[in-house]
Protein backbone atom coordinates (compact mmCIF):
# COMPACT_ATOMS: atom_id res chain seq x y z
CA UNK A 1 0.00 0.00 0.00
CA UNK A 2 1.38 3.40 -0.99
CA UNK A 3 1.88 6.15 1.57
CA UNK A 4 -0.85 8.22 -0.12
CA UNK A 5 -3.39 5.41 0.10
CA UNK A 6 -2.44 4.80 3.72
CA UNK A 7 -2.86 8.50 4.47
CA UNK A 8 -6.34 8.61 2.94
CA UNK A 9 -7.34 5.42 4.74
CA UNK A 10 -6.17 6.71 8.12
CA UNK A 11 -7.76 10.11 7.49
CA UNK A 12 -11.10 8.51 6.61
CA UNK A 13 -10.97 6.20 9.60
CA UNK A 14 -9.97 9.04 11.90
CA UNK A 15 -12.75 11.26 10.60
CA UNK A 16 -15.27 8.48 11.07
CA UNK A 17 -14.14 7.84 14.64
CA UNK A 18 -14.19 11.52 15.58
CA UNK A 19 -17.63 12.08 14.01
CA UNK A 20 -19.03 8.96 15.63
CA UNK A 21 -17.70 10.04 19.02
CA UNK A 22 -19.11 13.56 18.69
CA UNK A 23 -22.54 12.29 17.66
CA UNK A 24 -22.41 9.75 20.47
CA UNK A 25 -21.93 12.59 22.94
CA UNK A 26 -24.13 15.14 21.17
CA UNK A 27 -26.71 13.20 19.08
CA UNK A 28 -28.93 16.26 18.61
CA UNK A 29 -26.31 17.67 16.24
CA UNK A 30 -27.79 15.29 13.67
CA UNK A 31 -31.13 14.14 15.06
CA UNK A 32 -34.03 16.30 16.13
CA UNK A 33 -34.98 16.02 19.79
CA UNK A 34 -38.42 14.50 20.28
CA UNK A 35 -40.99 15.77 22.71
CA UNK A 36 -41.14 13.70 25.88
CA UNK A 37 -44.73 12.55 26.33
CA UNK A 38 -44.45 11.05 29.79
CA UNK A 39 -41.91 9.73 32.28
CA UNK A 40 -42.09 6.17 33.64
CA UNK A 41 -39.56 4.76 36.09
CA UNK A 42 -41.67 1.99 37.58
CA UNK A 43 -43.55 -0.33 35.25
CA UNK A 44 -45.86 -3.06 36.54
CA UNK A 45 -45.35 -6.18 34.42
CA UNK A 46 -48.71 -7.89 33.81
CA UNK A 47 -50.06 -5.48 36.39
CA UNK A 48 -47.62 -6.70 39.03
CA UNK A 49 -47.83 -10.50 38.79
CA UNK A 50 -46.59 -12.01 42.03
CA UNK A 51 -48.62 -9.58 44.11
CA UNK A 52 -51.97 -10.38 42.46
CA UNK A 53 -53.28 -12.64 39.73
CA UNK A 54 -51.62 -11.38 36.57
CA UNK A 55 -53.46 -9.13 34.10
CA UNK A 56 -56.55 -8.68 36.30
CA UNK A 57 -58.32 -5.50 37.29
CA UNK A 58 -57.32 -6.16 40.90
CA UNK A 59 -53.67 -6.30 39.87
CA UNK A 60 -53.91 -3.06 37.91
CA UNK A 61 -55.76 -1.28 40.72
CA UNK A 62 -53.16 -2.38 43.25
CA UNK A 63 -50.27 -1.28 41.03
CA UNK A 64 -51.77 2.17 40.48
CA UNK A 65 -52.62 2.50 44.18
CA UNK A 66 -48.98 1.95 45.23
CA UNK A 67 -47.79 4.49 42.65
CA UNK A 68 -46.69 2.65 39.52
CA UNK A 69 -45.91 4.91 36.55
CA UNK A 70 -47.01 2.48 33.85
CA UNK A 71 -49.05 -0.69 33.45
CA UNK A 72 -47.79 -3.43 31.15
CA UNK A 73 -50.33 -5.90 29.80
CA UNK A 74 -50.95 -8.41 27.01
CA UNK A 75 -53.81 -8.55 24.52
CA UNK A 76 -55.66 -11.22 22.54
CA UNK A 77 -58.92 -11.23 20.62
CA UNK A 78 -61.94 -13.47 21.15
CA UNK A 79 -64.14 -15.18 18.59
CA UNK A 80 -66.63 -12.31 18.82
CA UNK A 81 -63.79 -9.78 18.32
CA UNK A 82 -63.50 -8.51 21.87
CA UNK A 83 -60.00 -7.37 22.90
CA UNK A 84 -59.13 -9.09 26.17
CA UNK A 85 -56.19 -8.77 28.53
CA UNK A 86 -54.38 -12.10 28.85
CA UNK A 87 -50.80 -13.24 28.45
CA UNK A 88 -51.57 -16.67 27.00
CA UNK A 89 -53.59 -17.48 23.90
CA UNK A 90 -54.15 -20.99 25.25
CA UNK A 91 -55.77 -20.88 28.68
CA UNK A 92 -54.54 -24.22 30.05
CA UNK A 93 -51.89 -22.66 32.34
CA UNK A 94 -54.06 -19.85 33.64
CA UNK A 95 -57.49 -21.48 33.88
CA UNK A 96 -56.91 -25.22 33.73
CA UNK A 97 -59.02 -25.40 30.56
CA UNK A 98 -57.21 -26.39 27.36
CA UNK A 99 -58.84 -23.91 25.00
CA UNK A 100 -57.71 -20.93 22.89
CA UNK A 101 -59.11 -17.45 23.48
CA UNK A 102 -59.72 -16.99 19.76
CA UNK A 103 -62.03 -20.03 19.73
CA UNK A 104 -64.42 -18.65 22.38
CA UNK A 105 -66.76 -15.71 22.70
CA UNK A 106 -65.92 -13.37 25.55
CA UNK A 107 -68.83 -14.59 27.67
CA UNK A 108 -67.51 -18.15 27.32
CA UNK A 109 -64.02 -17.50 28.70
CA UNK A 110 -63.29 -19.55 31.84
CA UNK A 111 -62.09 -17.81 35.01
CA UNK A 112 -58.49 -17.81 36.18
CA UNK A 113 -57.38 -20.36 38.72
CA UNK A 114 -57.18 -18.98 42.25
CA UNK A 115 -53.41 -19.48 42.34
CA UNK A 116 -50.93 -19.25 39.46
CA UNK A 117 -47.23 -19.93 39.08
CA UNK A 118 -45.29 -16.78 38.20
CA UNK A 119 -43.64 -17.79 34.94
CA UNK A 120 -40.60 -15.53 35.31
CA UNK A 121 -39.64 -16.37 38.90
CA UNK A 122 -38.62 -19.75 40.30
CA UNK A 123 -40.88 -21.21 43.01
CA UNK A 124 -43.16 -18.17 43.12
CA UNK A 125 -46.94 -18.08 42.95
CA UNK A 126 -49.53 -15.36 42.79
CA UNK A 127 -53.08 -15.60 44.06
CA UNK A 128 -56.18 -13.49 44.32
CA UNK A 129 -59.95 -13.44 44.31
CA UNK A 130 -60.38 -11.46 41.09
CA UNK A 131 -60.24 -14.28 38.55
CA UNK A 132 -62.01 -12.64 35.61
CA UNK A 133 -60.25 -11.96 32.29
CA UNK A 134 -60.89 -8.23 31.68
CA UNK A 135 -61.54 -6.35 28.48
CA UNK A 136 -58.94 -3.82 27.36
CA UNK A 137 -61.58 -1.09 27.30
CA UNK A 138 -62.25 -1.72 31.01
CA UNK A 139 -58.61 -0.98 31.78
CA UNK A 140 -58.75 2.20 29.69
CA UNK A 141 -61.91 3.33 31.46
CA UNK A 142 -60.54 2.61 34.93
CA UNK A 143 -57.14 4.29 34.39
CA UNK A 144 -57.64 7.12 31.88
CA UNK A 145 -54.45 8.95 32.88
CA UNK A 146 -52.10 6.01 33.45
CA UNK A 147 -49.59 5.16 30.69
CA UNK A 148 -50.06 1.62 29.39
CA UNK A 149 -47.64 -0.67 27.56
CA UNK A 150 -49.56 -3.11 25.33
CA UNK A 151 -47.97 -6.33 24.10
CA UNK A 152 -49.83 -7.49 20.99
CA UNK A 153 -49.41 -11.22 21.56
CA UNK A 154 -50.55 -12.60 18.19
CA UNK A 155 -50.09 -11.51 14.60
CA UNK A 156 -53.75 -10.77 13.97
CA UNK A 157 -54.86 -7.84 11.80
CA UNK A 158 -58.25 -7.56 13.51
CA UNK A 159 -56.62 -7.44 16.95
CA UNK A 160 -54.25 -4.67 15.89
CA UNK A 161 -57.07 -2.68 14.31
CA UNK A 162 -59.34 -3.09 17.34
CA UNK A 163 -56.61 -2.02 19.78
CA UNK A 164 -55.88 1.04 17.66
CA UNK A 165 -59.57 1.94 17.59
CA UNK A 166 -59.81 1.64 21.37
CA UNK A 167 -56.72 3.77 21.90
CA UNK A 168 -58.20 6.49 19.70
CA UNK A 169 -61.67 6.15 21.24
CA UNK A 170 -60.29 6.77 24.72
CA UNK A 171 -57.89 9.48 23.52
CA UNK A 172 -54.80 7.59 24.73
CA UNK A 173 -52.36 7.88 21.84
CA UNK A 174 -50.09 10.14 23.92
CA UNK A 175 -49.88 7.72 26.88
CA UNK A 176 -49.87 4.33 25.18
CA UNK A 177 -47.07 2.27 23.68
CA UNK A 178 -47.55 -0.99 21.78
CA UNK A 179 -45.68 -3.67 19.90
CA UNK A 180 -44.15 -7.11 20.26
CA UNK A 181 -40.83 -8.91 19.86
CA UNK A 182 -42.07 -9.97 16.42
CA UNK A 183 -40.93 -7.56 13.67
CA UNK A 184 -44.02 -8.09 11.48
CA UNK A 185 -46.40 -7.28 14.33
CA UNK A 186 -44.58 -4.03 15.12
CA UNK A 187 -44.62 -3.04 11.45
CA UNK A 188 -48.37 -3.65 11.28
CA UNK A 189 -48.89 -1.62 14.45
CA UNK A 190 -46.97 1.31 13.01
CA UNK A 191 -48.80 1.09 9.70
CA UNK A 192 -52.18 0.92 11.46
CA UNK A 193 -51.54 3.94 13.69
CA UNK A 194 -48.21 5.76 13.58
CA UNK A 195 -49.34 8.15 16.33
CA UNK A 196 -49.01 5.43 18.97
CA UNK A 197 -45.37 4.98 20.08
CA UNK A 198 -43.94 1.56 19.24
CA UNK A 199 -41.52 -0.85 20.88
CA UNK A 200 -38.40 -2.27 19.27
CA UNK A 201 -38.89 -5.76 17.86
CA UNK A 202 -36.20 -8.38 18.53
CA UNK A 203 -34.90 -7.95 14.99
CA UNK A 204 -34.54 -4.21 15.49
CA UNK A 205 -32.89 -4.68 18.91
CA UNK A 206 -30.21 -6.84 17.27
CA UNK A 207 -29.78 -4.21 14.56
CA UNK A 208 -29.41 -1.45 17.15
CA UNK A 209 -26.77 -3.48 19.01
CA UNK A 210 -24.87 -4.08 15.77
CA UNK A 211 -24.96 -0.39 14.91
CA UNK A 212 -23.89 0.53 18.44
CA UNK A 213 -20.84 -1.74 18.56
CA UNK A 214 -19.71 -0.67 15.07
CA UNK A 215 -20.08 3.02 15.91
CA UNK A 216 -22.80 3.56 13.31
CA UNK A 217 -25.74 4.10 15.65
CA UNK A 218 -25.27 7.90 16.00
CA UNK A 219 -25.79 8.24 12.23
CA UNK A 220 -29.09 6.34 12.12
CA UNK A 221 -32.52 7.91 12.86
CA UNK A 222 -34.70 5.85 15.18
CA UNK A 223 -38.44 5.45 14.58
CA UNK A 224 -39.23 3.44 17.70
CA UNK A 225 -39.78 5.23 20.99
CA UNK A 226 -39.31 2.47 23.57
CA UNK A 227 -36.23 0.25 23.78
CA UNK A 228 -37.23 -2.73 25.91
CA UNK A 229 -35.03 -5.80 26.33
CA UNK A 230 -35.01 -8.71 28.77
CA UNK A 231 -32.17 -8.79 31.27
CA UNK A 232 -30.25 -12.04 30.53
CA UNK A 233 -29.46 -12.45 34.21
CA UNK A 234 -33.18 -13.03 34.90
CA UNK A 235 -32.61 -16.57 33.56
CA UNK A 236 -30.64 -17.27 36.72
CA UNK A 237 -33.84 -16.66 38.67
CA UNK A 238 -35.72 -19.24 36.62
CA UNK A 239 -33.35 -22.18 37.04
CA UNK A 240 -31.41 -23.80 39.82
CA UNK A 241 -27.78 -22.64 39.38
CA UNK A 242 -26.39 -26.14 39.86
CA UNK A 243 -28.44 -27.43 36.91
CA UNK A 244 -26.76 -25.01 34.49
CA UNK A 245 -23.55 -25.85 32.65
CA UNK A 246 -20.56 -23.53 32.51
CA UNK A 247 -21.26 -22.79 28.85
CA UNK A 248 -24.83 -21.74 29.67
CA UNK A 249 -23.64 -19.46 32.46
CA UNK A 250 -21.00 -18.02 30.13
CA UNK A 251 -23.60 -17.25 27.45
CA UNK A 252 -25.77 -15.50 30.03
CA UNK A 253 -22.79 -13.47 31.23
CA UNK A 254 -21.82 -12.55 27.65
CA UNK A 255 -25.38 -11.59 26.72
CA UNK A 256 -25.62 -9.45 29.82
CA UNK A 257 -22.32 -7.78 28.93
CA UNK A 258 -23.46 -6.97 25.40
CA UNK A 259 -27.02 -5.89 26.18
CA UNK A 260 -26.72 -4.03 29.48
CA UNK A 261 -24.57 -1.16 28.19
CA UNK A 262 -24.85 2.16 29.96
CA UNK A 263 -23.39 3.98 26.95
CA UNK A 264 -26.10 2.55 24.69
CA UNK A 265 -28.85 3.65 27.06
CA UNK A 266 -27.28 7.09 27.41
CA UNK A 267 -27.09 7.50 23.64
CA UNK A 268 -30.73 6.55 23.21
CA UNK A 269 -31.73 8.83 26.06
CA UNK A 270 -29.75 11.85 24.89
CA UNK A 271 -30.79 11.56 21.27
CA UNK A 272 -34.31 12.72 22.05
CA UNK A 273 -34.57 13.62 25.71
CA UNK A 274 -34.59 9.90 26.36
CA UNK A 275 -34.72 8.62 29.90
CA UNK A 276 -33.27 5.31 31.05
CA UNK A 277 -35.81 3.19 32.84
CA UNK A 278 -35.98 -0.14 34.62
CA UNK A 279 -38.98 -2.13 33.48
CA UNK A 280 -40.00 -3.61 36.83
CA UNK A 281 -42.05 -6.74 37.23
CA UNK A 282 -43.66 -8.23 40.32
CA UNK A 283 -42.12 -7.53 43.72
CA UNK A 284 -40.04 -4.74 42.20
CA UNK A 285 -37.68 -7.27 40.58
CA UNK A 286 -36.40 -5.81 37.32
CA UNK A 287 -36.56 -8.30 34.49
CA UNK A 288 -36.36 -5.79 31.65
CA UNK A 289 -34.54 -2.61 30.88
CA UNK A 290 -36.40 0.02 28.99
CA UNK A 291 -35.27 3.25 27.43
CA UNK A 292 -38.06 5.70 26.74
CA UNK A 293 -37.36 7.58 23.53
CA UNK A 294 -40.28 9.98 23.36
Amino acid sequence: MSSTAAFYLLSTLGGYLVTSFLLLKYPTLLHQRKKQRFLSKHISHRGGAGENLENTMAAFQHAVKIGTDMLELDCHITKDEQVVVSHDENLKRATGVNVNISDLKYCELPPYLGKLDVSFQRACQCEGKDNRIPLLKEVFEAFPNTPINIDIKVNNNVLIKKVSELVKQYNREHITVWGNANYEIVEKCYKENSDIPILFSLQRVLLILGLFFTGLLPFVPIREQFFEIPMPSIILKLKEPHTMSRSQKFLIWLSDLLLMRKALCELLRLASKRNFEGHCSYLLVSCYFQVHLS
